[in-house]
């Protein structure tokens, strides 16, 4: 395989900023880069190798990836396997790469949920695929109803004991699920790092009480899908677009574009331009503003939209105006 001649940016550094996650020593970038898409057996090796590289060189040094991130389940892991190889893996004591197990990735009673037979496989498995001595998180990717909490803490806290993973994380868990595995692993000597949950202005659960609770408890949150599956941009304000995932009928339907919802991000649209932002670009802003927000996790299908992601760092603070009017928005 032929090597690509890589040379990260020297300013990576300067471009991004840092926040510590909880209070723990590790910080991440405000804005990291998840491979949940665009990374899989169908996409070109030249395209998400041109993003991963981009993101790198500014400044972005978390790469998020789960067990069946694709398509097909485990691509992803494959693909990002060979950029390490091709190009980073100079890099990786600079890199903060995780993956996470719950979800359906093999046949049979052990290919999915919370089981230690299966996060135990199922990290083995990531590490092959990307050829990585150990990942940096480990996250349990959702709470299992019928596996004890205690064997699912025990399995991610001996994952850091056994070296294949430096700190443990949870994904998905709700505020009483989210303190009684704070409480598991912290007692087990592995404190919980971080929750990675879905969160942006459209979805807000995470503020009934799972933000107090990661706050009191010093762990870190990562939103995922900040921009609520492209809802949060200006690609559906004019129609939906052919190429698009609610076109597609893929995590987003053409009947979530209600008349009301288009409203609402119309008149977010609005206001994100009068603070001379994309609506994109405003969602991710709105979401950094809160101290408690170690990072945003964001996706790109090309470098372009990657870049254009990251202009909501140097987006102006928010005046107590605007953030009314966009919490009357969203209330209506």
């Amino acid at each position: 395989m032929e090597k690509t001649d890589y040379t990260a940016a020297q300013d990576r550094y300067t471009k991004m900023e840092y926040r510590r996650c909880g209070r723990s020593g590790l910080k991440l970038p405000a804005v990291s880069l998840g491979l949940w898409h665009n990374f899989g057996s169908v996409d070109r090796y030249e395209n998400y190798s041109a993003i991963a590289l981009e993101a790198f060189d500014a400044g972005i040094t978390h790469f998020d990836l789960a067990n069946n991130y694709g398509p097909v389940p485990g691509s992803a892991e494959i693909n990002f396997g060979r950029i390490m190889r091709d190009s980073l893996h100079p890099y990786r004591d600079e890199m903060i790469i995780s993956t996470k197990a719950g979800y359906t990735m093999w046949d049979g009673p052990y290919g999915d949920w919370g089981s230690r037979k299966y996060l135990m496989a199922s990290l083995d498995q990531s590490l092959r695929r990307m050829g990585l001595e150990y990942v940096d998180i480990f996250y349990s990717h959702r709470p299992d109803p019928d596996t004890p909490i205690e064997e699912t803490m025990g399995a991610l806290s001996d994952a850091v004991r056994q070296g294949k993973a430096l700190y443990a994380g949870i994904s998905n868990y709700n505020d009483e699920q989210t303190r009684a595995a704070v409480e598991i692993l912290r007692a087990d000597g592995t404190p919980c790092l971080i929750h990675q949950a879905k969160y942006s202005m459209l979805e807000r659960w995470v503020e009934q009480g799972l933000l107090d609770t990661l706050e009191a408890e010093g762990v870190g949150l990562i939103a995922f899908s900040p921009l609520a599956q492209g809802l949060l941009t200006n690609r559906y304000l004019h129609g939906v677009p052919g190429d698009s995932r609610a076109a597609k009928e893929v995590f987003l339907h053409k009947s979530d574009l209600t008349p009301e919802l288009l409203a609402k991000i119309s008149s977010l649209d609005a206001i994100a331009a009068s603070r001379g932002q994309t609506l994109a670009e405003m969602a991710l802003s709105w979401l950094l503003k809160d101290c408690r927000v170690t990072s945003v996790l964001i996706g790109a299908s090309s470098v372009a939209q990657l870049r254009d992601n990251l202009k909501s760092l140097d987006g102006p603070d928010f005046t107590s105006g605007e953030l009314e009017a966009i919490e009357a928005i969203l209330k209506e």
